[in-house]
């Protein structure tokens, strides 16, 4: 099966604020019939952020779909961040794309230049180099000089910068409305369009 053709997604979560994020990418992506094979990669400092922010004292890697999703559903294929031998971190593993949401600084630059320290940074590498989709859901305000490289450089790489920039069209009333939409535009950006996703048709003549 070619990587176009395959109906798995890799879902890396960071330690970037908006662990929100995570758990909207988790659910949206269980919820996706076109998704049979969800394989995700959490890292240490993403269940730290999401401990404090989601109120979560008991939150771990290990532990961390379970909590955050009440359930672990079998499409689910968890992997630990320091595994770089794990299968998606193979050019020859078929994968249709990858999300990275939400995304640090940190984890922008090592993937912008190609550092590959641990399997999210890797599995987005092999990404770039098998012209796979790969989007990038960036956190951070306000940018420095040195973010705004970063985010060029991947995107001549060939990522999809993502910044965490909910819509304001589609009359969300909550935080969780906005960011659903803005997950399930990520998502059609790596090849998996929500059917529920707002789609705009148009507004009335002025």
């Amino acid at each position: 099966m070619s990587s176009t053709e395959s109906n798995a997604l890799i879902l890396g979560i960071t330690g970037a604020s908006g662990a929100i994020l995570g758990r909207v990418a988790l659910q949206l992506a269980c919820a996706q019939p076109r998704i049979e094979e969800l394989h995700v990669v959490v890292s240490e400092n993403a269940a730290r952020v999401a401990r404090e922010e989601l109120g979560i004292a008991d939150l771990a890697t290990e532990n961390y779909i379970e909590r955050l999703l009440g359930t672990r559903p079998a499409k689910i294929r968890q992997y630990d961040n320091g595994n770089v031998g794990a299968a998606i971190a193979s050019g020859s593993f078929a994968v249709r794309g990858m999300l990275v949401a939400p995304c640090s600084m940190g984890t922008l630059a090592a993937i912008a230049h190609g550092m590959s320290n641990n399997l999210i940074e890797r599995a987005a590498d092999v990404c770039l180099k098998e012209r796979r989709r790969l989007a990038l859901a960036v956190r951070e305000t306000p940018l420095s000089r040195v973010h705004l490289g970063n985010m060029l450089a991947a995107h001549d790489a060939g990522a999809t910068l993502f910044p965490v920039m909910p819509a304001f069209y589609d009359g969300a009333q909550t935080m969780e409305q906005a960011l659903v939409q803005f997950v399930s535009r990520a998502l059609a950006h790596v090849g998996f369009r929500p059917e529920t996703a707002f789609e705009w048709q148009g507004g009335s003549q002025g």
